[in-house]
């Protein structure tokens, strides 16, 4: 079977948009270069070092603020190919330099002062901070700041998910709006010119791609409605939900493995959406949601009448087959990381994919394994053979007890070649870290361990450091821009 050629997967569908991670991090410094490169022009009185590098940082911090609403893994021209594990990394490590480069601004243009006479530096200070020319620029701080705290904080506050969401929405809109206003009004670059003209578009494409998220997107969920079939309980609080379109609606050219948007009834509208994993193969009409009850969205999933009018917004990602190919394929999930797995592995029963498929599945308990039976049967239509992981034991278990560790990941390699395999995983945290890195280091390459989590506890995977010394790169590339241009005669 291993040496048998891989059928042809149905290809991803076509977004010719889609930036690539090299071509997504020049696209991004180039964007934020764009107001200093504009501001070599523009003549001002005699600036200072320190002068040039704070109007440096307030330019690209405000830039890079504005870029971080395309971040966030709603468009798939700028998620689709980098994946939205890959593309969240990004945009929660950008809110830090963003944050750095605003609060720096102000104290660059009195360190001067400041070093000379501490006292006097503070009062100037202290005077940026409360006179009412500079308001709008303290108010975009404040936002900016209070963003990036309640994102750290989020599960810890009171909240439920739709009041963070909007809290997170106005608080990016402030930041900005009071940030471009700023600049327009006593940014020495800023009078008129090419850099006047700027911050104009940057307000203007801001307001754009909220329109798209929140009043085409809207538009969208109401046009092309979507019926609940069927509620199917699959494990204790794991449900499945089988959606199919109304008679006008098209179903979405997705791939195995990707995830929608989805709302439901009077909550039709962007705010109120939740991603979920499509756990079918796209030979079937409709789609299947695998759910675990989790929040106050979930909670009550189980209680949806059949015949509730559903809202989805996709396909999106790229944990796909289709995206990555191997000789051999490693499917590992983690509790409702089955979802998508599932989604997988019934698009191989369905293609009658000659390849062999290895397919390891960890729970709490096992009262919490889905889909069993429909996972022995894929063994008669598969070579494939499946390796069971409860962390606690009970009655009647005959599966393994504990962690899917190193050596076990091991035995289920066995017979393959890793370093012609593929593997995609999902989970939470800590496993996808410990499986990520165990599969490094028994042979399977980088650029085929393929993950996405739901939640980002239980630290950094090898892969994940990997990615983050490029994100650092980028950041130390804005670092040298600002300070190219403090340096500028």
């Amino acid at each position: 079977m291993q040496n048998q050629p891989r059928p042809a997967p149905d290809p991803q569908p076509k977004h010719p948009m889609r930036l690539s991670g090299p071509a997504f991090g020049a696209t991004y410094i180039g964007l934020c270069l764009l107001p200093p490169v504009l501001a070599f022009g523009v003549s001002v009185a005699p600036l200072d070092i320190w002068e040039r590098a704070a109007a440096a940082l307030g330019m690209v911090g405000l830039v890079a603020m504005a870029i971080q609403f395309v971040t966030s893994g709603r468009f798939e021209a700028i998620s689709g190919h980098l994946g939205i594990d890959k593309i969240m990394a990004f945009h929660k490590i950008a809110a830090w330099w963003v944050l750095i480069a605003l609060i720096l601004h102000p104290l660059a243009y009195v360190a001067p002062t400041w070093l000379d006479d501490p006292a006097l530096g503070t009062e100037r200070l202290l005077a940026y901070l409360s006179l009412p020319h500079y308001r709008t620029g303290v108010v975009a701080l404040a936002a900016l700041l209070a963003l990036v705290i309640t994102s750290i904080l989020r599960d810890q506050l009171p909240w439920r998910y739709e009041i963070w969401r909007a809290t997170h929405i106005v608080l990016g809109l402030t930041a900005v709006g009071g940030g471009v206003h700023h600049a327009l009004g006593t940014g020495r670059f800023s009078a008129m010119g090419a850099v006047n003209a700027l911050w104009w578009v940057l307000a203007i494409a801001v307001i754009a791609v909220m329109a798209v998220l929140y009043g085409w997107r809207w538009i969208m969920l109401h046009r092309h409605v979507w019926t609940l079939a069927s509620v199917t309980k699959l494990a204790d609080r794991m449900w499945e939900l089988d959606i199919q379109p109304a008679k006008d609606t098209p179903a979405p050219p997705y791939t195995a493995g990707q995830f929608v948007w989805m709302t439901e009834g009077k909550h039709r509208f962007p705010l109120f959406d939740h991603p979920f994993s499509i756990a079918d193969s796209p030979k079937r009409p409709g789609l299947s949601l695998i759910i675990k009850e989790a929040g106050d969205f979930t909670n009550q999933i189980g209680d949806l009448p059949p015949g509730t009018v559903i809202g989805i917004d996709g396909p999106y990602g790229e944990f796909t087959l289709a995206r990555h190919q191997g000789d051999s394929v490693l499917l590992l999930a983690g509790g409702v990381g089955i979802a998508p797995i599932m989604g997988l592995l019934r698009d191989l029963v369905a293609r009658n994919d000659p390849r062999p498929v290895r397919l390891a599945y960890a729970a709490g308990v096992p009262a919490n394994f889905a889909c069993l039976p429909e996972i022995n049967a894929a063994a008669r239509a598969l070579d494939l053979q499946v390796m069971l992981v409860s962390e606690e034991d009970a009655e009647g278990w005959r599966g393994h007890v504990g962690r899917l560790t190193h050596d076990r990941l091991g035995t289920l390699l066995e017979g393959l070649d890793p370093h012609r395999a593929v593997a995609l995983i999902c989970g939470p945290g800590p496993m996808v870290t410990a499986v990520s890195d165990a599969l490094l280091d028994l042979g399977v390459p980088k650029d085929k361990v393929i993950y996405e989590r739901f939640d980002y506890s239980g630290g950094a995977s090898r892969l994940d450091r990997q990615r983050r010394w490029g994100f650092v790169g980028i950041g130390a590339g804005l670092a040298l821009v600002v300070g190219g241009f403090a340096l500028a005669p």
